[in-house]
């Protein structure tokens, strides 16, 4: 029996997009695979159609973005206009578009049962924090969706409030697949006793001037208890890293370390060393607001405890799954606090809890809210 054919279209590239990578593994064996997107094939596809480098899908003209003419803005993309070209007169059954950029060329192809959409975010509010961006670009994005994303036969996203936001403005109905982490066998790493070494303390990601470092750096530096903060960040700003070292180096006790980042295979076992991650990331903009980021499912991989800001998606999760501690707020004194009260034995029933969770909380259970929206498009069209 012919197997049904699957497009999955980002304009990223796939071999280092962990999510989209998810989804070409959940779906290779299943259905015969093809992929868009910068860079090389990934591993599994019968074909692969790579946007050449140097294209972007969001450089958008800016006379066209002011005047308005939002579709000619949007088609004459550069990554957009060759990925229409290069994919014309193909045939999918169905398109897995990622992110709305890549929405409207999943449509245009007209698979035979439908797009499926997985938006990684809340477009039109992607850096609402700018007061350019969001009198300019967002009405832009707002148009995509508007115009584009509510054709999708069926949509995803990361997170019920991100959900929440695309039902209330453009009446689309999400479902969430998380950025879970792929499951890790791995066992919780024994706590150290005070006089074997301090608590330590882990935080990976990218040095982005919004994602607020400092709060971590300093309350480090101010808390008294015996505690490190080893930091693996991408030097997106590498203005912004320097200040960070720069920051750290102030402490005497030199209690905050930065290394390399790590390539995401080896990741989590490199975070199983630590014993506690901190995500807590202030309300910038309303993504980050609502944000569940890839990083908290890492830490409970990795078997960690984890410490969050107050952030919604983040702080009921991390209550309901009993693996760490919410601070208050945001300010240096809260955290502070948190880092302070963290006893050796709470900080072992939290790596425990992490650990019993692992498995249900694996990338490998949540991919399967993108199988259900696929086969249900297959088989609803194929009946």
């Amino acid at each position: 029996m012919t197997r049904a054919t699957l497009l999955v279209l980002s304009f990223s590239p796939i071999v280092a997009d962990a999510r989209v990578l998810k989804q070409v593994e959940l779906f290779k064996d299943r259905y015969d695979v093809t992929t868009c997107g910068f860079g090389p094939a990934p591993a599994g596809v019968v074909d692969h159609v790579e946007v050449p480098a140097g294209l972007s899908a969001t450089d958008v003209d800016g006379r066209l973005i002011t005047a308005r003419w939002y579709s000619r803005a949007y088609w004459s993309t550069s990554a957009v206009a060759w990925a229409r070209r290069s994919l014309r007169g193909r045939r999918f059954d169905v398109v897995l578009a990622n992110d709305v950029e890549a929405v409207p060329v999943a449509v245009g192809l007209a698979p035979t049962y439908g797009v499926h959409a997985d938006l990684h975010e809340y477009a039109p509010a992607q850096h609402d924090e700018n007061a350019a961006w969001k009198k300019r670009i967002a009405p832009y994005k707002a148009w995509i969706c508007r115009r584009y994303v509510t054709r999708a036969a069926s949509v995803t996203t990361v997170a019920d409030g991100i959900a929440a936001e695309y039902r209330r403005v453009f009446g689309v109905e999400a479902g969430v697949v998380t950025n879970a982490a792929p499951f890790h066998d791995l066992q919780p790493g024994a706590v150290p006793a005070p006089e074997e070494g301090p608590l330590r303390l882990v935080h990976s990601g990218v040095a982005q001037r919004k994602r607020r470092l400092d709060l971590l750096v300093d309350a480090v530096h101010a808390t008294p208890a015996d505690v490190t903060l080893d930091l693996f960040l991408m030097p997106n700003d590498p203005a912004h890293l320097l200040e960070l070292r720069e920051r750290a180096a102030a402490d005497p006790r030199g209690r905050v370390r930065f290394h390399e980042p790590v390539a995401y295979a080896q990741l989590v076992e490199t975070l199983n060393r630590y014993d506690v991650g901190l995500a807590v990331f202030p309300f910038v903009n309303f993504n980050i607001r609502w944000s569940l980021p890839n990083k908290l499912f890492d830490y409970v991989q990795a078997r960690l405890g984890v410490v969050v800001g107050p952030s919604p998606e983040m702080a009921g999760r991390v209550e309901q799954w009993g693996v760490g501690v919410v601070s208050p707020d945001f300010s240096v004194e809260s955290l502070t606090e948190v880092l302070t009260s963290l006893d050796r034995e709470t900080v072992r029933g939290l790596k425990e809890s992490a650990h019993a969770r692992a498995r249900e909380l694996s990338a490998e259970i949540e991919v399967a809210g993108w199988q259900r929206a696929v086969d249900a498009l297959v088989e609803g069209g194929a009946a």
